[in-house]
């Protein structure tokens, strides 16, 4: 996982936009960004309800972790990514200033631990 505002690397292979809406100040052209992960992220509700508090980060996770749980997209998603895996490194990519209270954290844990069926 990686800050979009980071230097974009050869090493970073495959790198997914995990983020809702498009970061700001960040031009398409020079992010390349592969594929651009929308269904994955977490609601509205939800990722205002935490608000970026390390405080909530704990609900946030269960709620977050339960939107994966019920998302028609998540198990295509994890497919998609081991199949990406085979051919190359993948990265997620964000915008959170925070690296380690943030919905990437959950969704990389989530990914790791679940098996594909």
């Amino acid at each position: 996982m990686k800050r979009v505002y980071e230097k974009v690397e050869k090493e970073d292979g495959y790198r997914i936009l995990v983020d809702r809406l498009w970061p700001r100040g960040v031009a398409k052209e020079k992010a390349n960004i592969k594929e651009w992960a929308k269904e994955i992220t977490p609601t509205p509700m939800i990722r205002k309800a935490f608000n970026h508090q390390p405080q909530k980060f704990d609900a946030f996770k269960q709620a977050y972790w339960a939107e994966l749980e019920a998302n028609p997209h998540a198990e295509k998603f994890k497919q998609h990514i081991f199949e990406q895996l085979q051919q190359t490194p993948v990265t997620f990519i964000y915008a959170a200033k925070d690296e380690q209270y943030n919905h990437v954290v959950i969704l990389m844990e989530y990914v790791q631990t679940k098996q594909v069926t």
